[in-house]
C-alpha cells in the first residue's frame, strides 16, 4: 500500500542518504568517465584534448534533452496520490517521447557539426578530429535518452539502486574500452579519438539494454501501459514543463561552454583546451552534488503530492546541510591540488602557466553554485517551474556572458575566469530573494523535525 511507502514514513535524514548515495555514485562514476576520457585523449596530443573541448557542447546539450523527460517528478507525485495508472500512463508516454526526440536529435547533430566546428577553429587538424569524435558520439542519443528514461522512472517509485546498476555496467564498458580502442591495445585497433567515441556509444547502449530488462521486471511498482493506451497531449505537456528546469541546468551548461570558447578562441587553441579539461573536473564535483540534489527531489515531490509540508521541508534542509559540505570539499581539493589536476590531462607548460590560478579563482564559486541549485529543485518539486528556471538561467546565461564580457573588458583572460564566483554569488544572492518571497528560510529550517 502506498501508505507504507517509504518516502512518507521512512525518518528524512536516513531516507536522503538512502535515495541519494546511488545517484552520487552513479553521477560520480559516470562524470568520472568524462575526465578520464579526456585524459586519454589528452594523451594523443594537445589539438585532440582540444577537439573533445569543442565537441563537449555538443554532447552536453544532447546530455540536457534526455534529462528534459521529467517522469520522475510526475511519477513520484503520482504514486503519493496513489495513482496506479496514471503512473503507468507516464512510463508510457516517457519512452515514446525517449525514442523519437532521441532519434531527432541524431539526425540534427550530425546535420550542425560541420558549420558548428568551423565557427571555433581555423586549424584543420583540430577540425577533423572533431568531425571524427562527433560523427561517433552522434549515434549516442537514442540509447543515452531511453536509458536516462527508465533511470527516472524507477528512481520516481523511491528505488535509487538499481538504476546505479545499469549505469554502472555502462561506465565500466567505457573504462575498459576507452584505453583499448584509443591505442590499440591486443586485437583491438588504433582509433585515436574515434575510438573514444566509440566507447562511449557502446556504454549507452548496454546501458539501455538492461535498463529495460529492469523495467520490464515483476517486481516494478510502475508499468508499461499498452492496453487502451493513447497519447495525451497535456501529459506530455506536463512531462516537459516539469523536467524544463533540469534540462535548462544543463542545456545551459552547453551554451555556456560555447559562449566561453568564443571569448577564448581569441587568445589560443590552448586556452579553450584548458576550459575544456578544467570544465570536466568542474563537472566531476558539481555533478556528483547533483547526484546528491537528485535523491532529494522525488522525497520532496513526493511529500508536496502527499500533502506532509514538515517531511517536505525537512528534506530540503537536511539536503542542504549536504550538498555545503560536499561542495566545500570540492573547493579545496581544486584549491590545493591544481596542478595535480592538470597532469591528469598532460598540460602543458603553456597551459599550466595560466590553468593553475585560474582553476582556483573558478573554484570559490562551487558552494554557491550548491546553494542555488537546491533551491531550484525546491522550486522544481513543489512546481513554482518559473522561478526554477529563472534561478537557472541567471547562474548560466543571463548574469554569466553579462559579467564575462565586462570583466574581460577590464581584466582580459583573468576577467573570464573571475567571472564565475562573482555571477554564483549574485545568483544565489538573488535565488534567496526568489524563495523568501514565499517562505522565510529561517521559518522553514526552524520548523525541522527530525521525522
Amino acid at each position: 500500500m502506498q501508505t507504507n511507502n517509504k518516502m512518507a514514513v521512512v525518518p528524512v535524514g536516513k531516507l536522503i542518504w538512502q535515495m541519494s548515495l546511488p545517484p552520487l555514485i552513479s553521477m560520480f562514476l559516470q562524470y568520472s568517465y568524462n575526465l578520464i576520457d579526456s585524459a586519454f585523449v589528452a594523451r594523443l596530443s594537445e589539438n585532440a584534448l582540444t577537439a573533445v573541448s569543442l565537441s563537449f557542447p555538443i554532447t552536453t546539450l544532447m546530455n540536457a534533452a534526455s534529462i528534459w523527460i521529467g517522469v520522475n517528478v510526475l511519477i513520484a507525485g503520482y504514486l503519493g496520490e496513489r495513482k496506479q495508472d496514471e503512473a503507468n500512463i507516464t512510463v508510457t508516454h516517457g519512452l515514446l517521447l525517449a525514442f523519437g526526440i532521441g532519434a531527432l536529435l541524431n539526425l540534427l547533430s550530425l546535420l550542425i557539426m560541420k558549420p558548428y566546428f568551423r565557427a571555433f577553429t581555423n586549424n584543420e587538424e583540430i577540425y577533423q578530429l572533431s568531425i571524427a569524435y562527433m560523427s561517433v558520439c552522434s549515434f549516442m542519443q537514442i540509447p543515452n535518452m531511453v536509458h536516462i528514461a527508465i533511470q527516472k522512472m524507477i528512481q520516481g517509485t523511491g528505488n535509487m539502486v538499481a538504476p546505479m546498476w545499469f549505469q554502472i555496467a555502462g561506465v565500466v564498458v567505457n573504462f575498459v574500452f576507452d584505453p583499448l580502442l584509443i591505442f590499440g591495445i591486443g586485437v583491438f585497433p588504433a582509433m585515436g579519438i574515434r575510438g573514444a567515441a566509440v566507447a562511449t556509444v557502446a556504454g549507452y547502449l548496454l546501458s539501455m539494454i538492461l535498463a529495460f530488462a529492469l523495467l520490464l521486471g515483476k517486481k516494478q511498482k510502475v508499468r508499461i501501459k499498452i492496453k487502451g493506451f493513447h497519447l495525451q497531449k497535456w501529459l506530455i505537456g506536463r512531462i516537459f514543463t516539469l523536467g524544463l528546469p533540469s534540462f535548462i541546468m544543463n542545456a545551459l551548461s552547453s551554451f555556456m561552454v560555447t559562449f566561453v570558447n568564443f571569448f577564448l578562441v581569441a587568445y589560443s587553441d590552448t586556452a579553450i583546451a584548458f576550459f575544456g579539461a578544467y570544465f570536466k573536473v568542474q563537472q566531476l564535483i558539481v555533478m556528483t552534488v547533483n547526484g546528491l540534489i537528485q535523491g532529494c527531489l522525488p522525497i520532496m515531490r513526493f511529500n508536496y503530492g502527499a500533502g506532509n509540508r514538515d517531511r517536505l521541508h525537512s528534506a530540503f534542509c537536511y539536503g542542504t546541510a549536504l550538498v555545503s559540505g560536499m561542495m566545500i570539499l570540492g573547493t579545496l581539493t581544486v584549491i590545493l591540488f591544481p596542478a595535480q589536476l592538470l597532469g591528469l590531462f598532460t598540460a602543458s607548460e603553456s597551459m599550466r602557466s595560466f590553468g593553475i590560478s585560474a582553476m582556483r579563482i573558478m573554484a570559490v564559486s562551487y558552494l554557491f553554485c550548491g546553494w542555488s541549485t537546491m533551491i531550484s529543485t525546491y522550486l522544481q518539486a513543489t512546481e513554482q517551474v518559473f522561478p526554477s528556471m529563472l534561478i537557472q538561467l541567471l547562474r548560466q546565461f543571463l548574469l554569466l556572458i553579462s559579467f564575462m564580457w565586462g570583466l574581460e573588458k577590464l581584466l582580459k583572460i583573468t576577467g573570464i575566469w573571475l567571472s564565475f564566483p562573482v555571477t554564483e554569488t549574485a545568483t544565489f544572492v538573488l535565488a534567496l530573494l526568489i524563495f523568501r518571497a514565499g517562505r522565510k528560510t529561517e521559518t522553514l529550517c526552524s520548523g525541522t523535525k527530525t521525522q
